[in-house]
């Protein structure tokens, strides 16, 4: 563990250049709440190394696959759980990482996505939301399941960095193309379908969003979205265990044994059963109090509360205006959220792996509502400022009414 330690303070240091130049290029970051953001995801990095001393974790077979399961580094190149352990080669073959040491480097690259998330957020919002008096963005933040899921040698914290990454490029990517083809890169080797989800939900923003831009660029993203969809369609459908020759028989056969064995691995919830908006329901909002299964479900389910107060905020008449003049940013997080869940509805039922999954997205469905709010909080100060407008307009008018006569 000394080793995990000195390599903490080692990642600390290489972080602040980093931290410092972001806080340079935009004024309103914070290095010194990232810097917290770092010892606190850190903690969580604790607490999941401590978690697997007692439970099954695939931490375990990841580190013990990539010290003694492959003999050349890229005969671990492929996508899903053997990228993991590309990842995890050449720290742990050529420089001695230990499995203490894998699990901290591997909660590192996790950190940057709150970093790039928080990134995202801050430049596509004018005000900063509260909740109850606290800054939302901020709080989303912290919230403790989505740090839990991604500080550990594993998926989750790759592809969150990756979709952080990702989606920090597209904010501006004229200028962010490192960002967009990192976080690209990652997110594809990990679950290729986020990855085409992201791309065809930035397509449709584009298009469909508030921003004045020329018309061929429009058509051109339209060409490139049909083109992409085109080019990894078969590849993509194959990866994913589906018959692109017959999609939807295929789609129905692996997602119903995809149900069975997570219903086998305990926490089961017969979603195979359930209507589309119960499921989606129970994907975004479970488990709640009455259903959880442990200690960890019982934080998670503290956590859901503010999901579901959250998506409370976008029950209003004024939402559907709102989202036909959203700008891109606003309309691929939707696309990619509802596609994201209404796909992992059809698979999910076990809530041990909702509980995990859903973190990679749920940073999506709260940006739409932050950014609904920072709309509303626009226009009260428009009117507000209308109706001093009127004020003074008609106190002048008084005045020369009076100088006239």
């Amino acid at each position: 563990m000394l080793g995990a330690v000195i390599l903490i303070l080692i990642l600390f240091g290489i972080s602040q250049p980093v931290l410092s130049n972001l806080q340079r290029e935009h004024k309103w970051v914070k290095a010194g709440l990232l810097n917290q953001l770092f010892w606190y995801h850190m903690f969580f990095g604790l607490v999941y190394w401590t978690y697997a001393q007692f439970n099954r974790s695939d931490s375990v077979n990841y580190f013990n696959n990539t010290k003694f399961g492959w003999r050349n580094w890229f005969d671990a190149f492929a996508e899903g759980t053997d990228f993991v352990e590309w990842l995890a080669f050449p720290w742990v073959r050529w420089f001695g990482f230990n499995y203490d040491m894998m699990m901290f480097l591997t909660t590192w690259l996790g950190f940057w996505g709150f970093v790039y998330f928080y990134c995202f957020f801050k430049e596509n919002l004018r005000f900063n939301p509260k909740f109850e008096g606290w800054d939302a963005i901020t709080l989303f933040m912290f919230l403790p399941n989505m740090h839990f899921w991604t500080a550990s040698l594993g998926k989750g914290a790759i592809i969150f960095a990756g979709i952080g990454f990702l989606v920090y490029g597209l904010s501006w990517p004229a200028k962010r193309p490192f960002h967009i083809a990192f976080g690209a890169f990652l997110t594809y080797m990990i679950r290729p379908h986020i990855l085409f989800a992201t791309l065809i939900g930035m397509g449709v923003g584009f298009v469909l969003g508030k921003e004045k831009v020329p018309v061929y660029q429009k058509y051109l993203v339209v060409l490139f979205a049909i083109g992409m969809s085109i080019y990894v369609y078969e590849d993509l459908i194959t990866y994913l265990g589906y018959d692109p020759n017959n999609l939807l028989e295929s789609f129905e056969e692996e997602s119903a044994l995809n149900r069975q064995r997570l219903q086998s691995a305990g926490s089961a919830v017969d979603m195979g059963s359930y209507s589309l908006p119960m499921k989606l329901f129970t994907f975004w909002f479970r488990p709640l109090f009455i259903d959880s299964p442990n200690a960890i479900g019982l934080v998670v389910s503290m956590e859901n509360a503010l999901y579901i107060y959250m998506f409370s905020k976008i029950l209003k008449k004024d939402f559907i205006t709102y989202i036909k003049q959203a700008p891109a940013m606003v309309k691929m997080s939707g696309v990619v959220f509802i596609s994201i869940s209404i796909s992992m509805t059809f698979v999910m039922s076990n809530l041990g792996i909702i509980i995990r999954q859903k973190s990679q997205i749920m940073y999506f469905m709260l940006f739409v509502i932050v950014a609904f709010m920072d709309w509303q909080k626009t226009n009260r100060i428009k009117k507000r400022g209308e109706i001093f407008n009127r004020i003074v307009e008609e106190e002048r008018r008084k005045r020369e009414l009076a100088m006239q006569e």
